[in-house]
């Protein structure tokens, strides 16, 4: 999220835009039962009950379901305390130890807890230097990221890349200079003046676009536009939002690599992995298999398909194995 992506020190920022994802109203005590399937019974967690939180929004809220079922898989209790008002209200209840594990972002790390202004542009070194210092500083530990990552981007109708041939920023920056009548955009207020948004990245690749071509929406309506394509051709979405496939909308590769890397993996109170250190690897399996294409289609399930992140979850995890 953040969703997501966040000013450093933007709290407000920070809760809205985290993530990208709608917030789901689900009653977060849905229990599911599990089995015995490639996660297995653990003497460590065995009994043990381990507080599971998450932020507000949909995809977070899977997360914190697909981290229970393991959980329980495990022969752990699980305190069910998902669906927190709010990533600073989250990011404080794992650090101080009211919940023991939630999936946080690199970037929304970085940025906003860690207080740093540049990210880093390759992955692995954002992961590693947000798990050393989150270390250090905050004794919060950090289980293997997911190859996802619920950034920014701008997207165009699937027809239309075909037709204009459009795959990468890079080419929508050229596209403007030939064809300024079709370079319209859609998005967020926030998006629309922050550094980490249009200003930066339009400087970044040279998109000259006037204030005209430019409209500022809500979330929602972005995605709705964008698929319509009277009002714009090209709306801010963010990467691993269910209606991208819905709508058959085509994130542009940010080939410069100019917006923050937002891999999501779980977080872990210090405390909690020195007393179980097995906590730390078990979501691993599950984390691996988390890809923009498969969060995608989970998100999509419950924001546009309106099935319950738990149940959503449950599906999942049995038809990867995970638990039967």
């Amino acid at each position: 999220m953040l969703g997501r992506k966040l000013v450093a020190g933007a709290a407000i920022v920070a809760t809205a835009l985290l993530a990208g994802c709608s917030v789901t109203t689900e009653n977060a005590a849905a229990k599911v039962a599990v089995g015995s399937g490639s996660i297995k019974r653990n003497p460590a967690l065995a009994g043990r009950t381990i507080a599971v939180g998450s932020k507000d929004f949909t995809e977070n809220i899977l997360l914190g379901h697909l981290t229970m079922i393991a959980l329980q898989a495990a022969g752990a209790k699980v305190d069910n305390r998902i669906n927190i008002k709010g990533s600073v209200n989250s990011r404080k209840a794992l650090v101080s130890g009211d919940i023991d594990v939630s999936w946080e972002y690199t970037g929304t790390a970085w940025i906003t807890y860690l207080n740093h202004t540049d990210p880093i542009p390759e992955s692995r070194q954002q992961y590693e230097a947000v798990v050393a210092e989150d270390k250090q500083r905050n004794n919060v530990v950090w289980a293997a990221p997911a190859p996802a990552n619920n950034t920014y981007a701008l997207a165009v109708r699937e027809e239309k890349a075909k037709e204009w041939g459009l795959r990468t920023l890079s080419d929508l920056a050229a596209f403007a200079r030939t064809h300024p009548a079709e370079a319209t955009f859609c998005l967020e207020s926030e998006f629309a003046s922050r550094n980490d948004g249009w200003p930066g990245m339009a400087k970044a690749y040279g998109l000259n676009a006037p204030p005209s071509s430019i409209r500022t929406v809500d979330t929602g309506v972005v995605y709705t536009e964008t698929k319509k394509g009277t009002s714009c051709n090209f709306g801010e979405v963010f990467t691993t939002d269910g209606r991208i496939s819905n709508l058959k909308l085509v994130p542009l590769e940010d080939d410069r690599k100019f917006f923050p890397i937002y891999n999501p993996a779980l977080t872990i109170n210090g405390a909690t992995a020195a007393k179980y250190p097995d906590l730390v690897k078990l979501l691993d399996p599950v984390a691996a298999r988390l890809d923009n294409d498969t969060l995608r289609r989970l998100n999509e399930e419950v924001d546009v398909k309106g099935e319950l992140a738990s149940t959503v979850a449950e599906n999942w995890m049995r038809q990867q194995g995970f638990i039967r």
